[in-house]
């Protein structure tokens, strides 16, 4: 199993906040580092220093880092338009030398919509909107000046596109659908990506959903073994039951409801965990963490939990 640090930056977290976060991440043998993409803090509280942006954010990181994977969970589908989008992807996937995954959803929040000036339709909409943009940034990273892409949608057009820039990675940087849907979710990760990540599911509801990403598959046409899969967990480790609570309390969880519904405990409590989901299935686990100035949650995690479940 691949395990992934994944930050939400909208609860309070700067560039700079970021930056460590991801250097550390790399230095201590992390796969990669994800974002989330939301303009608005969830939950109340303070809401400074406000919002950072997922891909100037990682533009910055595809050259202040040299290894680390790079990618959203998930880019809001609401927030952009597929031909920039693709211009965006491509442009940061050759800064970071071919590091970048896209992880692309339909978007969930309207408050943030409304606070920042974004439509919002009905969601019915919105994954019609969201498998339109799958085509589009498909097809815009599969063209050529000599065999440019085309697309005539019901929300989208896109005419003699030169496919330009090109990703550094061939033939595309990988794409990540994700979701708890039974079917829209894994349908369209079935059709257009190379991953299908479920967002903090129960054990058994991430083994069921396998099920329903492999009769996609099959419906599709595609082989059920080329879908990597994976999951988000909040991560909350400690060395003992004082440090464990200690990391609960800095985040305004319980640890018993952390135990529950996540990753945490003791390391040997987190290693089970993980292996548990790997066992259901999961290739890559996004560690969720929460208190971006807690680096010696990242050195524990990296030094009793990452070589026992890699």
């Amino acid at each position: 199993m691949r395990l992934r640090v994944f930050t939400e930056p909208q609860q309070g977290a700067t560039y700079a906040d970021l930056a460590a976060v991801a250097r550390a991440a790399e230095r201590l043998g992390f796969d990669g580092f994800f974002r989330s993409d939301h303009y608005l803090r969830m939950g109340g509280g303070d809401p400074g220093p406000g919002p950072t942006d997922a891909w100037a954010t990682l533009a910055g990181l595809a050259v202040e880092t040299s290894r680390l994977r790079l990618g959203t969970l998930l880019t809001c589908a609401t927030f952009r338009l597929p031909g920039p989008l693709a211009v965006t992807v491509a442009q940061v996937d050759q800064m970071s030398g071919g590091r970048v995954e896209l992880g692309l959803g339909a978007g969930w929040f309207d408050q943030e919509h409304l606070a920042y000036g974004v439509p919002f339709p009905p969601m019915a909409e919105r994954f019609e909107r969201l498998r339109e943009q799958l085509q589009v940034i498909e097809g815009m990273w599969a063209a050529s000046p000599d065999r440019p892409f085309s697309f005539a949608g019901s929300h989208y057009r896109v005419e003699a596109n030169p496919g330009l820039p090109r990703p550094q990675q061939s033939p595309r940087p990988p794409v990540i659908v994700g979701g708890l849907g039974p079917r829209r979710t894994p349908a369209l990760a079935a059709r257009f990506a190379d991953e299908i990540n479920l967002p903090f599911p129960p054990l058994e509801l991430f083994a069921e959903r396998q099920r329903d990403a492999d009769r996609a598959c099959a419906d599709a046409g595609r082989d059920p073994a080329t879908l990597r899969r994976s999951v988000a967990l909040v991560a909350c480790c400690g060395a003992d039951e004082a440090e464990l609570g200690r990391r609960a309390a800095s985040i305004g969880r319980d640890v018993g409801e952390l135990r529950a519904n996540g990753a945490a405990g003791t390391p040997a409590e987190v290693v089970d965990r993980l292996q548990a989901f790997a066992s259901a299935g999961a290739e890559v686990a996004y560690l969720q963490v929460l208190d971006l100035a807690d680096l010696d949650h990242l050195e524990l995690l990296a030094a009793e939990v990452l070589p026992a479940v890699s």
